[in-house]
This record gives structure tokens, C-alpha cells and sequence, in this order.
């Protein structure tokens, strides 16, 4: 169903993303936000699957800047490896990266963002300094380093209650800090949409699902 395809940052920088069709006359456009783990099998089927919900998906290969062409699995030593890479991240350049993507986007309609874990602060990022309808999935940071970060769009959020790396007293004060924002949480894990984890949990990916659907029906299409 998709290709890879080259984006081109405004600083000039060139970066991989997959990009998947819809069958039809596109909705608008989905930016999928990988994991840790890069634009992967897992991150290629996420993409594929909003391709069938009437999107055009493009996922960036957000980490290029930092290791390029990234396509790990979920073994101890890939987590390890690429959580390495997480205090290396530049927002700045994560930003630019992300608007390369939704300028590709914006060639079908209205945009919008979802991203799953590293993906998910990501796409939190996305809502406050892009202003891009956004949603986010057990987003690493949002509940921290990036708490105070003020969306300029519309932006739902979903995590585990049995998250250990997010604890819930900072999701109820995110929460407290962003009434308006609807925040999910599921009897689940860290990773529970990822169906290659230990901790996916197909019922708590499914209403997410329905629940992120609805939201781009609403803001993009």
C-alpha cells in the first residue's frame, strides 16, 4: 500500500518517510510518529491502517539527524540502543522535520498528527509549536520535561495506567494544567498499541482507535 518517499526540511536537510495512500479520494492527511525504534514494520502497518480510514499517512524517519535509516525491533538490545538516542534529540530539528512531513500533507487537505511513545511527546510538540491537530500515545516527557508546553490546537492524549515510565500523578497533573484537553487512560502498559510488545493490549488499542478516529474526523476530515 505505501512507498518510501523523500522529504526535504527547511534547513535543507533530506529525511525518508512512508507514505501510504487511501483507495479513494483522500479525507485529508495523517503524520505518524514513530516510536523509538524508527519508521519500522510496526509504525509501516500504523501508517497503512489510517491509509484505510481514508488518509493519506506519511511517517518521517524522525531520528535520521541522529541515526540514519533507524529500523529496530523490540529485543532488550534494541531498546537499549535507541533509547540512547532519546537525549540526543534536537526539538528544534524534530520540528522542522515534522513540518517537512506536514507540508506533504497539505497537499491533500488538512493535517494532522499521532504518535506513539517517543512519537506520542512528539506529537505534543507538534500541537504547541506547529499547531497541528494532534493526538499522542504514552508520550515520553509530556507529563515532565515537556509538561509545560501550552497546545495551539486541538490535542488528545491516551496512556496506561500500568505505565511505570509515566506515572499517573503526573498525567492528573497534566490533566489539572489542560482541562480541556481529553486525556485517556487504559488498564494497560506502556506500548499497548504496539501488536509487537509484551504489553500490546488489543482492547485498549481498539478504543484508542475509534477514540483518535473520531478526533480526525472532527479536525482534519
Amino acid at each position: 500500500m505505501g512507498e518510501m518517499i523523500t522529504l526535504k526540511a527547511a534547513d535543507g536537510f533530506s529525511l525518508p518517510a512512508y507514505k501510504a495512500m487511501p483507495s479513494g479520494t483522500p479525507r485529508g492527511a495523517i503524520v505518524v510518529n514513530m516510536e523509538i525504534f524508527g519508521v519500522n514494520a510496526h509504525i509501516r502497518r500504523d501508517a497503512d491502517k489510517f491509509a484505510k480510514h481514508g488518509y493519506v499517512a506519511i511517517a518521517p524517519q524522525l531520528f535520521e539527524r541522529l541515526s540514519p535509516g533507524l529500523d529496530a525491533g523490540y529485543t532488550a538490545d534494541d531498546i537499549a540502543k535507541c533509547r540512547a538516542l532519546i537525549p540526543n534529540v534536537n526539538w528544534d530539528n524534530t520540528v522542522k522535520d515534522l513540518e517537512a512531513a506536514i507540508a506533504e500533507g497539505k497537499k491533500y487537505g488538512k493535517v494532522g498528527d499521532v504518535g506513539y511513545c517517543w512519537g506520542g511527546a512528539a506529537a505534543w510538540v507538534c500541537a504547541s509549536r506547529i499547531g497541528i491537530p494532534s493526538v499522542g500515545y504514552y508520550g515520553g516527557g509530556t507529563t515532565s520535561a515537556l509538561a509545560n508546553l501550552k497546545p495551539k490546537a486541538p490535542v488528545e492524549l491516551h496512556y496506561g495506567a500500568k505505565d511505570q515510565m509515566i506515572p499517573l500523578d503526573g498525567v492528573r497533573k497534566l490533566q489539572a494544567a489542560n482541562p480541556d484537553v481529553p486525556i485517556f487512560v487504559y488498564d494497560a502498559d506502556h506500548g499497548f498499541n504496539c501488536d509487537e510488545r509484551p504489553s500490546y493490549n488489543a482492547k485498549a488499542s481498539e478504543i484508542a482507535l475509534q477514540r483518535t478516529l473520531a478526533f480526525f474526523a472532527q479536525h482534519v476530515g
